[in-house]
């Protein structure tokens, strides 16, 4: 298992530590929805003290905050606090997305600029919202807060990492304290 690449993988989630005696895991979940693990069907797991297994998801599903997932091999909590920490990962392939879905970590640090030509800055993070996802753009020693809706984001080059977009009007303006 750990002949896997790195750029093959999409880090999903973090055990926070066991949940019951039965081998559930509390999860932080960073996927898009609890779904992406029932259509990948298998994890791959990194141990906080580095071996990568690989495990069939029996359940994943929403706790209040959190995710539980049941994972095969996993009988009880004594099994389950020895994943305490570690990383979930996904094979970027076992999941499916539209044309216009990027992963977050495709478009963290790439160039933002206007459609008029002007470099705005770099995104540097991605706030989740509920409805749309924030893009906090950092550029001029100044910070911007760009919906990532149709309207505003006209193209996404990852090859040459460049996003362009359309300042509506008051957008960047918004911005200023």
């Amino acid at each position: 298992m750990n002949e896997v690449s790195p750029s093959s993988l999409l880090l999903v989630g973090k055990v926070l530590r066991p949940h019951g005696w039965k081998g559930l895991l509390r999860v932080r979940s960073y996927a898009a929805s609890d779904a992406s693990f029932h259509e990948a069907g298998r994890v791959l797991v990194k141990l906080v003290s580095g071996p990568i297994r690989e495990h069939k998801v029996i359940s994943a599903a929403p706790h209040k905050n959190v995710l539980l997932m049941k994972l095969e091999g996993l009988e009880s909590g004594v099994d389950a606090e020895a994943y305490r920490g570690a990383e979930i990962y996904l094979h970027k392939e076992s999941l499916k997305r539209e044309e216009d879905e990027y992963f977050w970590e495709e478009l963290l640090g790439i160039d933002v600029y206007l459609d008029r030509g002007d470099h705005l800055g770099i995104l540097s993070q991605i706030i989740p919202t509920g409805a749309h996802d924030i893009y906090v753009v950092k550029g001029g020693g100044r910070e911007f807060m760009i919906p990532a809706v149709h309207e505003v984001i006209k193209r996404i080059d990852l090859e040459n990492r460049r996003m362009t977009i359309v300042a509506l009007e008051g957008l960047l303006e918004l911005n200023e304290i």
